[in-house]
């Protein structure tokens, strides 16, 4: 999967007030939105899916029986990330929108607060009852069902097999408390820096919060304001810190200044957390390194648990302004099928919407290291005020790099809360 699909997956940007169309589903022109005898022949379905996201061959195949099961044809367009928000904002305003297009999962709320997304409820009552429920959640909106989940993908640990050997360790952990051990373990028995996990890898410190079961933000009356004083965030928060005394990374600094996957492919790192195209990085820099190159899930704290981890991953939408919604639900009912969505997860490598399909994920090493922690992963908070929360210099962040620099997690809280609050309470 290319790099710039997964980084802009689950990056919530500011979203644009939308003036969405109300869809009548009624003619436009070309026959409507209802079925003949022939099906809809006559009409073509038009479907936006991201630079990356559906292989050529999954495009063929969806199209193929699209076209024999409707008698419609589907017109697919690849969309760049670079601007999409804009531009998905423009075009669902206008009188003939994508009928179909595809949608970062923190990005979902924002469209449908604005009016922007169909109702699919009846969608998923018919093809959702198994859809795995932390993926499903981001497509949920005050309650309603305004996207159906497509694919996702989260961190693993990526390691250097070559310095677990020299430290002596013949398997990977499966709790926290034997992976610090082997961190140690590695720092004491090697001249290898542990794990390189710089001071704000704030999406790691997002899936801790998550295991702890902690939210990000509360309802204060009618608003949301910080959470990030409680307790259970900064459990989550002291685990961080612990994980990053091993290392030697900067405490003010994120996994992309500079690349981490840089600093692992100089051969003297023992371990670092990260999205599995992150290898790439590493391996561009040293090619030797490829051959070194382990997975495995971030442990949680009991061996039966995976640690929580960020969800990024996109939804598939139908827009409130089409007139050819039902035709749109067709379409959805062939390309989240288990055969179309299984063969997305075994092409692509992403985590499919399903527990039962992760089968299609064996033989591929990063996908089968991600997948068990998917069912307890979670993203950031589904609202549209989040996304002023990620603008620089991020609070998260900020708090992160106090409570390593020696300040308590509450102090820290306190510190960042009034630009925590500033930012919550902008207008969307």
């Amino acid at each position: 999967m290319k790099r710039k699909l997964i980084s802009a997956i689950g990056v919530a940007g500011m979203m644009i007030s939308l003036a969405a169309c109300g869809g009548d589903n009624g003619d436009n022109g070309d026959g409507g939105d209802k079925a003949g005898a022939d099906g809809y022949a006559g009409q073509t379905l038009t479907v936006w899916v991201m630079d990356g996201s559906s292989p050529d061959q999954w495009q063929k195949d969806v199209q193929a029986a699209f076209e024999k099961k409707t008698k419609a044809k589907v017109k697919f367009e690849v969309q760049q990330w670079n601007g999409i928000q804009q531009k998905l904002t423009t075009a669902l305003s206008e009188e003939n929108p994508p009928d179909v297009f595809e949608i970062g999962n923190t990005q979902t709320p924002a469209y449908a607060k604005t009016g922007g997304l169909a109702d699919l409820a009846d969608l998923k009552t018919e093809i959702g009852a198994d859809w795995t429920a932390s993926l499903n959640e981001s497509s949920i909106y005050d309650g309603k069902q305004y996207a159906a989940p497509w694919y996702f993908a989260n961190r693993v640990v990526l390691y250097n097999k070559k310095i677990w050997a020299e430290a002596g360790i013949k398997d990977t952990p499966k709790t926290r408390d034997e992976f610090y051990a082997d961190l140690k373990q590695i720092g004491e028995k090697t001249d290898a820096e542990p794990i390189y996990l710089p001071g704000q890898n704030w999406y790691h410190f997002v899936g801790l919060t998550i295991g702890e079961g902690a939210e990000l933000v509360k309802k204060d009356g009618d608003k949301y304001v910080s959470n990030l004083a409680d307790p259970k965030i900064g459990a989550a928060m002291e685990t961080y810190k612990k994980f990053q005394a091993l290392s030697k990374a900067p405490k003010d600094k994120d996994e992309a200044t500079p690349q981490q996957g840089e600093v692992f492919g100089k051969g003297d790192v023992g371990a670092f957390i990260g999205m599995g195209w992150e290898a790439g990085i590493a391996i561009k820099a040293n090619p030797k390194i490829e051959k070194e190159i382990g997975y495995f899930t971030i442990p949680g704290a009991t061996a039966d648990k995976p640690e929580g981890v960020f969800l990024g991953g996109s939804n598939l939408a139908v827009a409130a302004g089409s007139q050819k919604q039902e035709l749109a639900k067709e379409f959805l009912k062939i390309a989240l099928s288990d055969q179309y969505e299984g063969e997305l997860a075994k092409l692509n490598g992403v985590i499919p919407n399903k527990e039962s399909l992760q089968t299609n994920l064996k033989g591929n090493v990063v996908a089968e290291a991600a997948a068990p922690a998917a069912a307890g992963g979670g993203t950031t908070p589904l609202i549209p005020e989040w996304a002023a929360v990620e603008n620089a210099p991020n609070p998260v962040k900020t708090y992160m790099t106090a409570v390593l620099n020696g300040k308590s997690p509450a102090e820290a809280a306190k510190q960042v809360e009034d630009e925590f609050n500033k930012r919550l309470s902008q207008q969307q």
